[in-house]
């Protein structure tokens, strides 16, 4: 008869450790909300301390990380969800699409990179950023699913701030934001100052 009470560390045959219930429990709730979540928003959901949530996430991305798992559980700008492990991109590829979609256009690859290095951001800092409007090319760029509302900013009119997606990460090869290639000196000057030209006449 199987024991139906296997406690945290149990081994079953052919399985690693087992999770305990509030890694389970956050595992699922990550599962099910197939987005970036933030640590507040898990711990608002099952009413665990922060001390409990960390706890239970690490055991969550250890247990994945050891026993060969086709997720990974990353952690980006204070929010936690699954990506396919590196390992599996280009077996993932040719079902999933091209590493970056070719029908983007210069314009619209530039755009994604300012959101990529400055996010979250709103349409006004882009413009000022690249000098021109860019209406079009977020609109494109959320219709293809590479970039998203992540919030809205605390100034009059509270714009949309916006972010990178899963979608732009996994088409990029990159585990988190934190992966991206380091900008130049010149481009850092660039983006920082223009940054600070739309902070000063909000």
């Amino acid at each position: 008869m199987v024991d139906k009470k296997r406690q945290t560390g149990d081994v079953m045959p052919g399985q690693g450790p087992l999770l305990s219930t509030e890694a389970r429990l956050l595992e699922v709730i990550l599962f099910l909300e197939n987005e970036p979540v933030s640590l507040e928003k898990l711990m608002k959901m099952t009413s665990f301390t922060a001390e409990t949530a960390t706890a239970a996430l690490a055991e969550i991305k250890e247990h994945y990380a050891l026993f060969l798992h086709g997720l990974d559980l990353v952690e980006s700008q204070g929010s936690y969800h699954f990506l396919p492990s590196s390992d599996l991109h280009d077996k993932l590829r040719s079902c999933y699409g091209k590493r970056v979609d070719r029908r983007l256009s210069r314009a619209a690859l530039e755009t994604l990179s300012i959101v990529a290095y400055s996010q979250p951001i709103t349409r006004r800092e882009i413009d000022n950023i690249r000098g021109v409007a860019s209406d079009t090319i977020i609109r494109l760029l959320r219709e293809r699913e590479y970039i998203k509302v992540v919030g809205r900013k605390d100034v009059p009119g509270h714009p949309c701030l916006y972010g990178t997606s899963r979608k732009f990460l996994f088409e990029f090869n990159l585990s988190s934001i934190s992966a991206l290639p380091k900008l130049s000196d010149i481009d850092r000057l660039r983006f920082e100052t223009e940054t600070t030209q739309e902070i000063e006449t909000e």
